[in-house]
């Protein structure tokens, strides 16, 4: 499980679930943050106040959208999973690839790796991951700053069209992540 955290000071803390209801103790969701927040905090977006409305005020009345999903448990730690984005749904259940992703990185031999969802019709998404051995020389696509292109790597699982990242590292990892996922009947 990912790090806790304690709550800070003015900071009312709440996990949700898709339709905006409190979750019990240790259930994952949304982290969001009771309105109005404390001061100091960010009020809007440079030039882009409806921007800001529309990205972290509008899906939970009343509450602050983090962005991250993640659950608290029945002392009031605070664990951060995942981005919301990063939550998968594998026939009805909300899998967090991050909480995934960190078993496998326990494993001595994986060095790296990465989880996404593909659609599947069954189930709706499952869960595919991408391991980079200790003992190997395999790799993950990535900006030059580091961060694995998990959207870029999801689109071309789906077989949809995407947009070469400006930011990515070696634009040729990609045919080699094609490659793979057509192993296992993906990237048609």
């Amino acid at each position: 499980m990912g790090r806790p955290t304690v709550p800070m000071p003015g900071f009312d803390i709440k996990v949700l679930d898709r339709t905006g209801q409190e979750l019990p103790p240790g259930k994952l969701g949304s982290i969001v943050i009771k309105l109005p927040l404390p001061p100091g905090t960010l009020p809007t977006l440079w030039n882009a106040p409806e921007r800001f409305k529309s990205s972290y005020l509008n899906k939970y009345a009343g509450y602050y959208e983090t962005g991250d999903a993640g659950i608290i448990d029945d002392d009031g730690y605070i664990y951060i999973m995942a981005r919301t984005d990063d939550v998968i749904n594998v026939a009805g259940h909300r899998l967090s690839t991050g909480a995934i992703e960190e078993i496998l990185a326990n494993h001595p031999d994986v060095a790296e790796c990465a989880v996404i969802g593909v659609s599947d019709n069954l189930k709706g998404q499952l869960p595919v991951g991408f391991l980079c051995l200790t003992a190997g020389v395999d790799r993950l696509p990535k900006t030059r700053s580091g961060k694995i292109l998990r959207g870029t790597m999801v689109k071309i699982a789906d077989s949809k069209e995407f947009k070469l990242p400006a930011t990515i590292d070696d634009p040729v990892i990609l045919k080699e992540i094609k490659e793979a996922l057509k192993t296992i009947g993906y990237a048609k």
